[in-house]
């Protein structure tokens, strides 16, 4: 008889036994199994609720993002006509699916395609010529758009009336020119010019950003620098509205500047002017760099964060002035008033800063959320998320390859889940106890703004790390010291100056400004000067951040513990990302400068321009500590007037040659050859010659045993609008290999007309 409390046996087997258990000695069940059908139906409960009503919606944008991510991975450029039919067919498709289970997969399909068709249509819609070679010497007249004051020059897009060049018939619409300081024409005035033209920069090396294809979205064609005097004459015709819109508003901002400036000067007039007007060129090297090691350099630039302040800062002032006339604040929806004029103060902040996509992309989302507070609706959540993110990808598809786009919704995602989320699991409390309600207040505004910047950083690190090849380890730290300043006395400080200007009444509130920045960058010193305060990361190729951004996807939108799978394809991504190999060898587009991984595994550099730009991103991208201008960047080369040479990590020499009577020479002793003059057929080192540069830009070469692996900045059949094959040039391979025979059967001395050429 069987025991109270013990498992009944029948025939032996012990039937109450609980689920998973391993079964006796000699059983045929392995442990555990008996657990998967709880895991499976655990795991399809969770994704039925991640696949519930109103769970879709916040994947709509990212579905229409992969679709603009697909368009510009495109070799060549879609057709239009074939990507609007199939957007709309999938579109149909899913809505005749809407009560089938069907639904969800169709829609996301649908949303993909109608991504892909949009920056299709963009770019056929503001389709313009692009400067394939460089042109000197061409007269230009036209309207001067836009002005921008830097540091050291000045810069300004000029909208093209008339153009003539020699040997050329080359149309462009807008051009962009740089001046020396202080001689920039006012914006909205017709000039003519004589200017060098250079085609827009690419990237200056495979995988950096592409500049290019920010110039042809903003309608620019090239970019170059004056020849002499600007001439100011009489426009053939009026311009236009919205160029008599441009100069107002440039006066506005020279106002405003000059307001400014009879308070404040130095950085500090540079960084109000930034904060307020979006110019922020003038800021110093020194302080720039602090900015942005420190982790404040967000602050710069204007984004969300400044909407977030400047419709903030009018939401409650506004409702604080209404509230005090009893009527009104009885018997009327005062906050939806104040949700309105808060609008219309980050309408005009977005107009007055320029309107560029970056700032467009706050505004929306900052008018989505005013918006739901005036039509009684939550106003942070990731439905307004999602909205914001569809309009500005809708109006400016480009965006998604902006590392400011990335970064700012990267961080808005995580700081909504925070509010969503967070808030409500971290500072639950039974206690409704006034004394620890005020105690709870100033601890749980502490622990937000902890978590805020915390969560924002995080959030953002891919991105930075991609883009930038550095990370702010104390960016928290910097942040906790200097937003509360920015927040609650540079940014208010700004807005009533501007209030106070028409008045005459600004000084103090500049001076009030320049307090509060002079915190700010005392902070962002002092933490930039911290041990380990600069971060560098080696570059690393698309895909992990690709795998980056899904993991802080799935962090972000889902809401069962399913959201943990996004760590850990975060955690393999990073893995993934500094597994990264750097290549051995850097060549430019221009075949003028090289850099060689020797035995010391760091870079050395044959240079034969002053591209200080080109070597601060070659460095960079190898977390290189070295400054552009070092001495030491050339140790190991060796150099004379026909050329240079350095060895690689094995001991083969790389050579560069600058003339053709060089190349005899480098062909029989070196490994590498580079030259940007024409290589002779026979030569028996590996060369990349003039034609290859021409037609594939900058080159990363990888070892691969007594080869390389070519990675090029524009690969074999690709042309894009503002990166089009080069007509005539030959196909490559994407692997250089050395010759098998190396005996020349034709004469290496340089032909007389060689050296004419040369000469």
């Amino acid at each position: 008889m069987a025991e109270p409390g013990r498992p009944v046996r029948s025939q032996g087997v012990a039937g109450t036994w609980p689920v998973g258990r391993a079964a006796p000695a000699g059983g045929l069940v392995p442990a555990g199994f008996g657990a998967w059908p709880s895991i499976v139906e655990t795991l399809r409960s969770w994704a039925n609720a991640e696949a519930g009503a109103g769970r879709l919606l916040p994947w709509l944008p990212v579905a229409f993002g992969c679709g603009i991510a697909l368009y510009f991975a495109a070799d060549h450029e879609p057709v239009l006509w074939v990507a609007a039919v199939t957007a709309v067919a999938l579109t149909i498709g899913a809505v005749l699916l809407r009560r089938s289970r069907l639904f969800g997969p169709a829609i996301m399909i649908a949303a993909v395609a109608a991504g892909f068709a949009v920056a299709t249509w963009k770019t056929a819609r503001i389709a313009h010529t692009v400067l394939a070679k460089p042109l000197y010497s061409v007269s230009l007249s036209g309207f001067v758009e836009t002005r921008d004051i830097r540091e050291r020059t000045d810069r300004f897009v000029l909208r093209v009336t008339a153009m003539e060049a020699q040997r050329s018939d080359v149309r462009l619409e807008r051009v962009r020119l740089s001046v020396r300081k202080g001689t920039a024409p006012e914006v909205g005035s017709f000039v003519q010019l004589k200017a060098r033209l250079m085609p827009p920069l690419s990237p200056v090396r495979p995988g950096s950003y592409d500049f290019s294809r920010d110039m042809f979205f903003q309608g620019i064609g090239a970019s170059g620098f004056v020849m002499g005097a600007i001439t100011a004459s009489v426009p053939p015709d009026a311009g236009g509205l919205r160029l008599r819109y441009a100069a107002f508003m440039q006066g506005l901002r020279d106002a405003i500047d000059a307001r400014i400036r009879a308070t404040l000067d130095g950085d500090n007039r540079a960084i109000a002017t930034a904060l307020l007007t979006g110019r922020r060129d003038a800021i110093t090297t020194p302080v720039n760099d602090a900015m942005f090691i420190s982790g404040l350099g967000h602050v710069l630039s204007i984004s969300g964060y400044h909407m977030a302040v400047v419709a903030g800062v009018v939401f409650f002032a506004v409702r604080a002035l209404l509230a005090l006339i009893p009527g009104l604040a009885v018997g009327f929806a005062i906050k939806k008033w104040s949700a309105a004029a808060a609008l219309v103060a980050a309408a005009f902040y977005l107009l007055l800063s320029g309107a560029e996509v970056a700032t467009q992309r706050s505004f929306f989302m900052t008018a989505v959320v005013l918006i739901a507070v005036m039509v009684d609706r939550r106003a942070i959540t990731f439905r307004t998320l999602a909205v914001a993110a569809l309009i500005v990808l809708a109006v400016a598809p480009e965006a998604l390859v902006h590392p400011s786009f990335q970064m700012s919704f990267a961080a808005t995602l995580g700081l909504v889940a925070l509010v969503q989320v967070g808030m409500p699991n971290l500072f639950a409390s039974p206690d409704h106890s006034a004394t620890a309600r005020i105690a709870m207040w100033g601890g749980r505004e502490i622990a937000m703004l902890f978590l805020a910047s915390l969560i924002a950083g995080l959030a953002t690190t891919p991105y930075a790390a991609f883009h930038f090849h550095r990370v702010t380890p104390f960016g928290v730290l910097a942040n906790l010291g200097a937003m509360p300043v920015v927040s609650a006395l540079v940014m208010p400080a700004g807005l009533l100056g501007l209030l106070a200007a028409p008045f005459g009444l600004d000084g103090v509130f500049w001076w009030l400004m320049g307090i509060g920045i002079d915190w700010m960058v005392a902070v962002s010193r002092w933490v930039a000067s911290l041990p380990g305060a600069v971060g560098r990361i080696p570059a690393f190729g698309i895909a992990p951040l690709v795998a980056a951004s899904l993991g802080i996807i799935l962090m972000g939108l889902l809401r069962t513990p399913l959201r943990w799978s996004g760590a850990l394809v975060l955690l393999a991504s990073i893995a993934w990302g500094l597994s990264a190999r750097q290549p051995d060898v850097l060549i430019a587009g221009d075949g003028q400068s090289i850099a060689v991984r020797g035995r010391d595994g760091q870079l050395h550099l044959i240079r034969t321009s002053k591209d200080a730009f080109l070597l601060k991103e070659w460095l960079a991208a190898d977390a290189d500590s070295r400054n552009a201008t070092n001495a030491a960047l050339s140790d190991g080369v060796s150099c004379d007037e026909l050329g240079c040479v350095t060895p690689l990590a094995d001991g083969r020499l790389v050579a560069l040659a600058l003339r053709v009577d060089a190349l005899a020479d480098d062909c029989s002793r070196a490994a590498l050859v580079v030259t940007a003059r024409p290589a002779p057929p026979d030569c028996a080192a590996m060369v990349v010659d003039r034609q290859r540069l021409t037609a594939q830009g900058a080159l990363a070469l990888t070892q691969r045993g007594d080869g390389f692996a070519v990675q090029a900045v524009r690969a074999r059949g690709t042309s894009r609008p503002w990166s089009p094959a080069v007509a005539g040039e030959g196909d490559f391979d994407t692997s250089l290999a050395p010759k098998t025979a190396a005996p020349r059967s034709k004469d290496a001395t340089p032909s007389e007309a060689d050296l004419q050429a040369e000469d």
